[in-house]
């Protein structure tokens, strides 16, 4: 049997035996799992390894990057400021920021940009993987473009460009860059190990990425939303293990740490806003980012999806595995997922480094956690 190093509450030993099953089989490389219930970790597991040789353990404080899970803390530091009163949800961009007006985008409201809905889900055809790097071009260049629809209409997917654009409304309204503000207003006070881009010091403790076989793509009209968005944003597997994208600060996918550290953080929202006594958000706030803003099949992920202001929520027509409820989550490209329940006061969380070839979700592994959780929940009531 696999070795899996950490705690588990009892009750959830099914799980832990999951992960040790998923290691060993090879389905995952080296990953880490985490339940939060009430501020506490019930399960903290971690196991395998770091790197696609295996010669380096996935450690306690091995941490990896989370692709578009990201979008989880880059999201919530603009609802921190929606809650704060200095943003608002329902105000155009262009009133933060004045340049992003240009080209058909006065209209563009901050929720819009929450719930990819904006129409801006990519840069031109011709942008290069080291320019989208360039956070500070590359935001400058998204500012510039046309929207590729009428902005609100409907959801298509901005896979990279999201992190871009909120960072830079972060940015615009606290003054601080975004990486900064997570650091000084969410994982600094709760003790989570986050951050945006690797600094070198870190890169030790840092899980080296295991690219999936990509298999056979299915065929897209090139002049669809989603061809554009893919041809404009030219990501690779690889890209976290090179130091161009380490060394930037990429809020869309560009966030490394582990299982634990992200549940810590999705307690704010699962505790609705106060965790050990400090207030996050009001719950308030949390009732209207819960809000759906748009649902349908996404333009750019041929999935139906409900967003609220800047997560998901529960869709059974596309994503049967997560249970109906008062529930936000999002995960990321190869397989990390972020999950906050507000019902049962919960968070799962999970990183790993070997990738899938899926958007949201590997069937073999996050979807196997989380339908094993959820059943052991409803087992114990």
């Amino acid at each position: 049997m696999a070795e899996v190093h950490g705690n588990c509450d009892p009750i959830f030993n099914s799980v832990r035996e999951l992960l040790q099953q998923r290691i060993a089989s090879g389905d995952e490389t080296g990953a880490s799992l985490c339940i939060n219930i009430d501020g506490k970790n019930v399960l903290d597991l971690w196991g395998g390894h770091a790197d696609e040789a295996r010669t380096r353990p996935w450690g306690k404080d091995t941490i990896s990057v989370i692709w578009s899970s990201s979008k989880v803390v880059t999201n919530l530091a603009a609802n921190i400021l929606i809650d704060r009163g200095l943003l608002d949800a329902d105000e155009k961009v262009a009133t933060y920021w004045p340049e992003f007006a240009a080209n058909g985008k006065e209209n563009v409201k901050v929720s819009h940009i929450l719930s990819h809905t904006a129409g801006v889900p990519s840069w031109p055809l011709g942008m290069t993987l080291e320019e989208i790097f360039d956070v500070e071009g590359a935001t400058t260049k998204l500012a510039e473009m046309a929207p590729l629809w009428t902005p609100g209409e409907l959801s298509g997917y901005h896979m990279v460009s999201q992190g871009h654009l909120v960072g830079e409304i972060v940015r615009r309204v606290s003054g601080k860059s975004l990486n900064q503000f997570i650091i000084d207003e969410i994982a600094g006070p709760l003790g989570a190990d986050y951050r945006l881009g690797l600094p070198e010091e870190l890169q030790p403790r840092a899980a080296d990425i295991v690219p999936f076989t990509r298999g056979p793509l299915p065929a897209i009209d090139p002049t669809s939303i989603a061809a554009k968005t893919y041809a404009g944003t030219p990501m690779t597997p690889t890209a976290p293990n090179s130091p161009g994208f380490r060394n930037s600060e990429l809020g869309g996918v560009g966030g490394f740490s582990n299982a634990r550290a992200l549940a810590r953080i999705g307690s704010i929202v699962s505790l609705n806003g106060t965790v050990d006594g400090k207030q996050y958000l009001s719950p308030k706030t949390i009732d209207n980012m819960l809000q759906e803003q748009v649902a349908g099949t996404d333009a750019v992920l041929f999935l139906y999806v409900r967003f609220c202001l800047g997560f998901a929520l529960p869709s059974p027509q596309s994503l049967p595995w997560i249970p109906e409820g008062r529930i936000c989550f999002w995960g990321g490209w190869g397989g990390s997922f972020f999950l906050m329940d507000l019902d049962r006061r919960m968070t799962i969380a999970y990183v790993m480094n070997k990738m899938h070839q899926v958007i949201m979700g590997n069937e073999k592994t996050t979807h196997e956690y989380v339908k094993e959780i959820y059943k052991v929940i409803d087992q114990s009531k």
